[in-house]
């Protein structure tokens, strides 16, 4: 398990994205998404990340039940502030939102420190905890300033009451999150779709930020919203159709791959780990069969050739940190409080500079 900056809140190095039980894009039935929350406990996972913004609620429902025969102290959970939920006329549904629900409920931005009390306190409601470990401020992109001058002083205060152990935000960019972490006391950010094997801008300004802040990030996105996992036309990128020119690029990655016998998956979960700020990798799952696919591919070994073919043909930059070869582990390896499949994190072949 690996702390999260300054904070005692650990997290383990592969965690789960509960936006997909929340019916992103289709539907999820109860006990499938149960099955998926089960099976990541199964496999060692003790990080489970979710917003009211999935599913209107539905995630954290969905998270929270499945949690609940588990005891407290044994896994981490985020959420998420500055979009708060009030109830609609239900007519319709929310897939111009992404999820496939019934419009319960609107969003209304609100990074105000009354709106992100009221939101987290909804949150620890649908929840059914008394706590959660982590808040994120929740994508303030059109709203910097009035994050800035209210959503994280509000944070602050959460966290010096003992209410939450870490703080941070949680973004599709690296800008605003480099801003976070130099100027905020942030204790993490979570960075999706900006480091990744197609994607590598959060390591020029964010990543070295954290690193030398002692800041923690956690990666989302590492299949860049599915390319990655699954190169073919059609296949989506940042949330939409794949440009046939990026679809080309996540083939070539797949192909040299496949020839260093290893695969996308497995290598493009391997590249976002092996930076000495990446806490955890954080992969959204809607089946207990995904949920399983994904740590087998974070705990494979990804062979040293792979990466330096990658550089040789420029399909990665000569900075970027990439996983040294490493023996199968032991049961010994894995957390003491999970099965000895749990995933590690693999070490960087650049050497670690202690946080300042």
């Amino acid at each position: 398990m690996n702390r999260l900056g300054g904070s005692g809140v650990r997290v383990s190095a592969l965690s789960f994205g509960a936006a997909a039980i929340g019916n992103l894009y289709t539907e999820v039935g109860e006990e499938q998404a149960h099955e998926a929350v089960e099976a990541a406990w199964q496999r060692g996972i003790r990080y489970f990340d979710t917003a009211p913004h999935y599913g209107l609620g539905l995630s954290e429902r969905r998270l929270g039940a499945a949690l609940r025969g588990h005891p407290r102290d044994r896994y981490t959970v985020s959420t998420k502030v500055g979009r708060r939920l009030e109830p609609s006329d239900g007519t319709g549904d929310d897939l111009a939102g992404g999820f496939a629900v019934p419009a319960t409920h609107r969003r209304v931005w609100d990074f105000s420190a009354d709106g992100i009390r009221r939101t987290l306190e909804s949150s620890l409601e649908r929840l059914g905890l008394d706590r959660v470990d982590i808040v994120y401020l929740h994508d303030p992109d059109e709203h910097a300033e009035w994050a800035f001058r209210e959503g994280y002083p509000a944070l602050e205060r959460l966290r010096s009451e003992g209410v939450v152990g870490a703080i941070g935000a949680g973004m599709n960019q690296a800008e605003m999150l480099t801003r976070f972490v130099r100027d905020t006391d942030v204790d993490v950010v979570l960075c999706a779709g900006r480091y990744t094997l197609l994607d590598q801008s959060a390591l020029t300004g964010l990543l070295p930020a954290a690193h030398e802040r002692g800041k923690s990030v956690v990666i989302g996105g590492a299949f860049n919203s599915g390319l990655l996992a699954n190169p073919q036309p059609g296949a989506k990128y940042n949330y939409t159709v794949a440009p046939s020119d990026l679809v080309q690029r996540a083939l070539r990655l797949k192909s040299v791959a496949h020839r260093h016998g290893t695969t996308l998956r497995a290598a493009a979960l391997a590249f976002c780990a092996a930076h000495p700020a990446v806490a955890s990798v954080l992969v959204g799952a809607r089946s207990a069969h995904e949920v399983r696919d994904c740590a087998h591919q974070f705990a494979a070994r990804v062979p040293a050739g792979f990466w330096q073919d990658l550089r040789a043909k420029g399909l990665l930059p000569a900075d970027a940190p990439v996983p040294a070869e490493e023996p199968a582990r032991t049961p010994s390896s894995a957390p003491s409080d999970a099965p000895s499949d749990a995933p590690s994190k693999a070490p960087s072949e650049a050497p670690a500079k202690e946080p300042s």
